[in-house]
C-alpha cells in the first residue's frame, strides 16, 4: 500500500510517502511544500493546490492521510490553516484517492504506542520506523511521514477500517 501522509498549513505543507509491505514502513519521499509570507494568500493557496497536484500525479498513492487540525488560541491561524486544508482537501478529491483523517493523539499512539509523547519521541520513532538516518526537516515533514505511518497502523486492514468507521 502506497500512504501519502500530509500536515496541513498554508506556510509549511509537509507531506511523505511511504509504502507499507508485509508490516514494514518504506520512505518513498518526502518533502514540504513551502508559501512566502509576501505573496497576496489566494496566491499561496493556488500554489498549494498546484503542487499537491503534481505530487499525487508522480506518486498515485493507494490512500492518503492527513491530521485533524486542532487549534486552541489563534483565530486568525485556525482560518488560514483550515482555508490551506480546503484547497487540499479539493485537490485530493479530484484526484479520487481515499483520504483518511487522524487526530494527534491517534498519530502519536500509532506510531509511539503512548499517545501522550512529545513531539520529539515522535520524531525519534518516525526516524526509526522508516529506518532513516536523520530526522526529517522540515517538522512538517517528519510529521507528515508519522501521519502516514499512523494510517499503515490504524487504517491498513479492512478489521481496522471498520473499527475506524465506527469510532466517528
Amino acid at each position: 500500500m502506497l500512504i501519502l501522509g500530509i500536515d496541513p498549513g498554508y506556510a509549511i505543507i509537509g507531506w511523505g510517502v511511504i509504502r507499507f509491505e508485509r508490516g514494514k514502513y518504506i520512505p518513498v519521499d518526502f518533502g514540504a511544500i513551502t508559501t512566502n509570507a509576501g505573496v497576496p494568500f489566494n496566491r499561496r493557496l493556488e500554489q498549494i493546490y498546484d503542487q499537491l497536484n503534481e505530487l499525487l500525479d508522480t506518486h498515485h498513492p493507494d490512500a492518503v492521510a492527513v491530521e485533524k487540525l486542532y487549534f486552541q488560541n489563534n483565530q486568525k491561524t485556525a482560518i488560514d490553516v483550515a482555508q490551506a486544508r480546503g484547497v487540499t482537501m479539493l485537490a485530493l478529491q479530484q484526484h479520487g484517492v481515499p483520504v483518511f483523517e487522524y487526530t494527534p493523539l491517534q498519530v502519536k499512539s500509532a506510531v509511539t504506542g503512548f499517545g501522550q509523547a512529545q513531539k520529539p519521541q515522535v520524531m525519534e520513532m518516525t526516524k526509526r520506523l522508516l529506518r532513516l538516518k536523520a530526522v526529517p526537516k522540515p517538522d512538517d515533514t517528519a510529521d507528515a511521514l508519522a501521519i502516514a505511518i499512523c494510517h499503515a497502523q490504524y487504517g491498513g486492514t479492512t478489521i481496522k477500517q471498520t473499527l475506524l468507521k465506527g469510532a466517528k
